[in-house]
């Protein structure tokens, strides 16, 4: 073992290898020096584990990917041929061409993100998307923050602590990634009480549990999983109308942000935020980046009293919106306001695109990989905790599933090929089948995916 350290490679001995000194030309010296030494203690370590001792050039090699790896981006665009609109892993909602370029018109520069123009002196970054979400939604006020997640917190903690929040025991739900409203409830010092069972729950259950104690009723729309069977539970103008009879706040976490009718598509009927204030919620509450289209954000609309409050308290400015994407959110919303979200909103477009068109894509798509591909029916999902169970009718181009035990899995190596891609392209596997849809990729990058496919193709055709 002993000799196995001493032919350990000395930090000056590697700094002066060719490839590392062309390495301190390009970077600082000092974060090369950095990065060789963390390399040799992670060698020490493992050859101390009996691991044998690499020779310079393989220690060169890693030195050389690792630094490779810390200066380049590993946060970079794909294609999203997955059939999950708003994938969350793969970023949500994709944003209008004048969306990004409102964003980048206040992020290279200066703005009046809380500069009053007209008066000269300092103004108030919320007023830039106010007016808009209460001319769409009817509500009296609004606030955006950076998600849903702190939007809901900010209202708890400033309108519940140390008081009590009644939900149905059906809707105290998780929405991925671990969060839980229980959790949110008690991080934000108000008690949860949990009324009715998991399937069903009645008027008389919320009047029951009501106390000298209570801030708020609750409701959480299911957004990411479907009760079915025999169920029960209370319409948001029940509620309303049971909160007013006791003088409390009614409070609607919608999660996914929706403006428009859903069922113009085929798609099954979800919550908006104009039909929460029209039944009379206090709060309603959404993400920006789910089916409202924009950059991530916690939309709250409602009543003025309620808003201010939370304006001004402290938990507001550890949560507030940035410039940038407040810049986004906004031209989001216009485009709404101008009634051209199916053709500028890109999750809308996607939805409201034929069914035709994505055919003829999905056959152009097939024809580059000749018979490996062919093109089939299937679904495209909303995802993003949105629209559970509501799909929409797509054209899948679909490789592999008739391969013998023992052959290589083509769907596995033509997705890996496709990954590994400059732009990679995302599809998703089922079964033995890579499945590739159309309706979730824009049509003007099907040169790319066209692209990509040819060269998979090609390197699947390739001797090994």
């Amino acid at each position: 073992m002993d000799g196995s350290f001493r032919h350990l490679p000395s930090v000056d001995k590697l700094l002066s290898e060719e490839r590392l000194r062309t390495l301190q030309e390009n970077y600082p010296r000092e974060l090369i020096v950095a990065v060789v030494r963390r390399h040799l203690e992670r060698e020490r370590l493992a050859i101390a584990s009996g691991s044998p001792c690499p020779s310079t050039q393989e220690i060169v090699d890693s030195i050389w990917a690792e630094v490779g790896t810390l200066v380049s981006p590993s946060l970079r665009p794909v294609i999203n041929a997955s059939g999950v609109l708003l994938h969350t892993n793969l970023g949500r909602a994709a944003l209008s061409r004048e969306a990004i370029a409102a964003m980048d018109g206040v992020a290279g520069g200066y703005c009046n993100l809380e500069f009053d123009l007209d008066r000269g002196r300092r103004g108030s970054r919320h007023i830039h998307l106010e007016r808009l979400l209460c001319q769409l939604t009817g509500a009296e006020a609004a606030l955006v923050v950076n998600n849903n997640a702190s939007a809901v917190l900010l209202a708890l903690t400033a309108l519940a602590k140390r008081k009590e929040v009644i939900v149905s025991r059906g809707q105290a739900v998780e929405i991925g990634g671990g969060f839980r409203i229980p959790d949110v409830m008690r991080q934000s010092g108000a008690k949860l009480v949990e009324v009715g069972t998991t399937n069903c729950t009645y008027l008389g259950d919320y009047e029951e549990a009501i106390s000298p104690r209570t801030a708020a009723l609750m409701r959480v729309h299911s957004s990411n999983f479907r009760l079915m069977g025999f169920t029960n539970m209370v319409s948001l103008e029940e509620l309303v109308s049971l909160g007013k009879g006791y003088r409390l706040p009614v409070f609607d976490d919608l999660g996914s942000g929706c403006l428009l009718d859903t069922t113009r598509f085929g798609l099954s009927a979800e919550p908006t935020l104009t039909g929460s204030i029209s039944a009379g919620a206090s709060l309603v509450f959404s993400s920006g980046d789910k089916l409202m289209g924009g950059p991530q954000a916690g939309v709250i609309i409602g009543e003025a009293e309620l808003i201010g409050r939370l304006k001004k308290h402290p938990l507001q400015r550890a949560v507030r919106i940035d410039k940038v994407r407040l810049a986004g959110l906004v031209a989001t919303l216009v485009h709404y306001l101008a009634g051209e979200a199916t053709s500028k909103v890109p999750v809308w477009r996607m939805i409201a695109t034929p069914l035709g068109e994505i055919e003829q894509r999905a056959s152009s798509w097939a024809r580059v990989l000749g018979g490996l591909a062919r093109v089939v029916e299937g679904e495209t999902m909303v995802g993003g905790g949105s629209l559970p169970g509501g799909t929409l009718p797509t054209r899948l181009v679909a490789v592999g599933g008739s391969g013998k035990r023992g052959q290589p899995n083509v769907a596995q190596t033509l997705s890996q090929l496709l990954r590994g891609q400059k732009i990679p392209v995302i599809g998703r596997i089922s079964g033995q089948v890579l499945l590739l849809d159309p309706r979730s990729v824009f049509p003007e990058d099907d040169e790319i995916v066209l692209k990509a496919l040819k060269d998979a193709a090609a390197s699947l055709k390739r001797p090994r």
